[in-house]
C-alpha cells in the first residue's frame, strides 16, 4: 500500500455522505464513476483513528441521539506511525448537516504527550485551533477509547477537484493496545467485501454524480463507524455486565 504524506490543510467544511455498498455495487460505481473520477496520488492506503471519549461513551451517546450539533476527537495517522511520525490531531464538528473538521499536525510522541499528560505542544500558526481542541479536551476530560482501522482507495473529480469519493474497505475496531504505533489491526466491523464510500462535496451533488447513484440503486446511509462499534459491541457488553451485576 501507498505511503500516504497528508494534506496538512488546517480547517475543513464540506458535505458527506455515506453510502454502504456491497461488492457488485462497488465494482459497478466505480466503471460508472471512471469518466468523471480519477484515484488520487496516493493509491490504496491504510488509516487509522483513535477516538476519544468519556468513561461512560458520552460524546458517542451524544452523536448516536442525532442532536444538531455534535463533534468528536480524533488522533489520526497514514500508516501505522513511529513516535516521531506526524500524526494529526482532529476536532471533527457537525451542524446541520455540514461537517466541520479542525486538525493540528503533531508527531504521536507530541500528541500523547498532550492529551495523555498535558502537555502542550508547539502549534506554530495554529493556535486557534488548538484552542477549539483543548476547550473541548478540558471540558470533557476524554481519554482513547476505540481505534478504527482501514483500507481507503479516495477518487477525486477529473474536472471538480473538490469532488472526492472515498471507499473504505477493511473496517477493524479494538478496544485495547489504544496507540497508534501499535499497529492496525482489529476486528472486522462490516461482512465480507463490503464497503463505506462517502461522497464529500462543498456544494451540491453533480447531475451525473445523482443519475449514476439513482441507476445503480445506491442509497444514503446513516453510518458512523465509531457510532457502530459503541452501539453494535461495546454497549452490548456494558449491559450484560450491568444485569449481571
Amino acid at each position: 500500500m501507498a505511503k500516504v504524506k497528508a494534506n496538512a490543510g488546517a480547517v475543513f467544511e464540506r458535505h458527506e455522505k455515506k453510502f454502504m455498498l456491497s461488492p457488485d455495487r462497488y465494482r459497478l460505481l466505480r466503471e460508472a464513476l471512471a469518466p468523471h473520477m480519477q484515484e488520487d496520488a496516493y493509491g490504496l492506503h491504510t488509516i487509522c483513528s483513535l477516538y476519544y471519549d468519556t468513561g461512560d461513551f458520552a460524546v458517542i451517546r451524544h452523536s448516536l441521539d442525532k442532536p444538531a450539533f455534535k463533534e468528536k476527537l480524533r488522533l489520526r495517522s497514514y500508516g501505522v506511525p513511529g513516535l516521531d511520525d506526524t500524526v494529526y490531531l482532529e476536532l471533527k464538528k457537525k451542524l446541520a448537516g455540514v461537517t466541520y473538521k479542525r486538525r493540528i499536525p503533531l508527531t504521536l510522541q507530541a500528541a500523547e504527550d498532550y492529551l495523555q499528560r498535558g502537555v502542550v505542544p508547539k502549534v506554530d500558526g495554529r493556535e486557534q485551533i488548538f484552542g477549539e481542541v483543548d476547550w473541548f479536551v478540558r471540558r470533557v476530560e476524554p481519554s482513547p477509547r476505540v481505534l478504527l482501522s482501514y483500507d481507503r482507495v479516495a477518487l477525486c473529480g477529473r474536472e471538480d477537484k473538490d469532488l472526492r469519493i472515498t471507499f473504505d474497505a477493511g473496517i477493524r475496531w479494538r478496544d485495547h493496545s489504544l496507540s497508534l504505533a501499535r499497529g492496525d489491526f482489529g476486528a472486522p466491523l462490516l461482512g465480507a467485501g463490503m464497503r463505506l464510500m462517502e461522497i464529500k462535496t462543498l456544494k451540491s451533488f453533480p447531475l451525473w454524480l445523482c443519475e449514476i447513484l439513482s441507476e445503480a440503486q445506491v442509497y444514503p446511509s446513516s453510518f458512523s463507524k465509531y457510532g457502530t462499534v459503541y452501539r453494535d459491541h461495546i454497549a452490548c457488553v456494558r449491559e450484560e455486565i450491568r444485569h449481571a451485576g
